[in-house]
């Protein structure tokens, strides 16, 4: 359709702003802005038409004049992030769906194929004068701070880029879980059973390690991402476990990975640690959870009746290196699905004892069941220790002493 004569066909709906109008034709052309376009359609069909030079001369009817408004929402905008940690932004809206429905009836009635839509150029518009207004600079990728226009509302949502933290992490006392567990009575609602807490257990490692950081951070919460998980009833010592802390709506960004290791280790003396705390992205929490490490455990095993230390050498010979087919452990079958899954053994050493009870060292692919790997599970897992042995053994006691990170991965130029 000629610019023209799709000038006249528009106008005949109403009154339309010199953006509304620009931004039906702005992939047309570089380099301008959608007002400019709209002033240049008008002042081409005047001297086509012959007619005098005609602007818009009420209410637009699809933007209702928004763009007037846009320097207000830029101050606004600015205002919403007053206080908060960041140096780069966007702008997203969300546009009342009459604006909408009413441009895509025009683009369909006419068969338009370079529009650009209303809340793009909100956004671009927007934001182009809160950077001219602040110190601010924008980016669609991975912007620090994100401000949501509701158009309708009239209001601002504020949404931040969550921080990420790699480390390490020890935990050097049995009964704490990884991640927060919610009361399974009640599920977090607080009851008797758990004393209005609404918690399983009243502290994980995410608490503590999240709880000193919440106040420098400012923000609302924490998440642990961890290279896999021990049992609560096992120690975590040795190298520690790999881990990513996503500390969500940090109203403050900037710290000393060295000062917040420090200050972790202050508040949990005795009850868990950390080393190696650095800077990391979202997309290092992806290939943490994918990568599985190999994993290092000290165990403590309890086995009926009178073994040779000569038997059980030749046991533990017998099991290194195999693949243990181990169906879903009953104590975690009410979790997990019922499947037989293969492990590697890498390693497994026996290298002393604690009175009668033995001292034996496993090297395992992720996943495998080490306790399972001992009792057998009433044949779950075969084959085991107590199968080789022919003699009922359990873990009293389990200590993980290492767990491969991604960070030794790279080192080693391996995937």
């Amino acid at each position: 359709m000629e610019l023209i004569e799709l000038y006249q066909k528009i106008t005949e709906y109403g009154e339309i702003c010199d953006h509304c109008l620009g931004r039906m034709v702005a992939k047309r052309s570089y380099g301008l802005s959608n007002d400019m376009r709209g002033k240049g359609i008008r002042i081409a069909a005047a001297l086509t038409l012959n007619k005098p030079y005609k602007g818009q001369e009420g209410p637009c009817w699809i933007c209702g004049d928004f763009f007037k408004t846009t320097e207000a929402w830029a101050d606004r905008v600015i205002q919403a992030f007053s206080g908060i940690s960041g140096r780069t932004f966007v702008i997203g809206s969300k546009v009342p769906p009459l604006m909408s429905e009413s441009e895509e009836m025009v683009w369909s009635d006419l068969g338009l194929s370079d529009p650009e839509p209303l809340k793009s150029e909100i956004n671009r518009e927007v934001g182009k004068l809160v950077a001219a207004k602040s110190d601010l600079v924008g980016d669609t990728k991975n912007p620090d701070l994100i401000a949501v226009l509701n158009i309708s509302d009239n209001t601002i949502e504020v949404q931040i880029r969550p921080v990420f933290l790699y480390g390490r992490y020890f935990k050097y006392q049995r009964g704490i879980p990884q991640t927060h567990w919610a009361c399974r009575a009640c599920r977090g609602a607080g009851c008797e059973i758990c004393g209005g807490t609404g918690k399983q257990y009243l502290d994980s490692v995410e608490e503590l390690i999240g709880a000193p950081l919440l106040p420098i951070f400012k923000a609302e919460r924490v998440t642990l991402h961890g290279a896999g998980r021990e049992d609560i009833d096992a120690v975590m010592i040795g190298s520690g476990r790999p881990f990513i802390l996503e500390i969500a709506d940090p109203k403050i960004r900037d710290a000393d990975p060295k000062t917040l290791e420090d200050i972790i280790n202050a508040h949990n003396s005795g009850r868990v640690g950390v080393t190696d705390i650095r800077w990391s992205t979202r997309s290092e929490v992806e290939t943490l959870k994918n990568h599985k490490g190999h994993k290092k455990y000290r165990i403590l095993v309890d086995i009926d009746g009178s073994i040779p230390d000569t038997t059980l050498h030749s046991a533990v010979q017998q099991l290194s290196g195999a693949i243990i087919h181990q169906r879903t452990p009953t104590r975690v079958a009410h979790r997990r699905a019922d499947k037989v899954r293969e492990r590697g053994v890498l390693d497994f050493r026996y290298t002393g004892k604690e009175g009668k009870d033995f001292v034996l060292e496993v090297t395992g692919e992720a996943g495998l069941y080490i306790k399972e790997l001992i009792s057998g599970d009433q044949g779950r897992t075969t084959p085991s220790l107590t199968e080789v042995l022919n003699t009922p053994a359990r873990v009293i006691r389990l200590d993980v002493i290492h767990v491969e990170g991604i960070d030794q991965v790279k080192s080693h130029g391996t995937t």
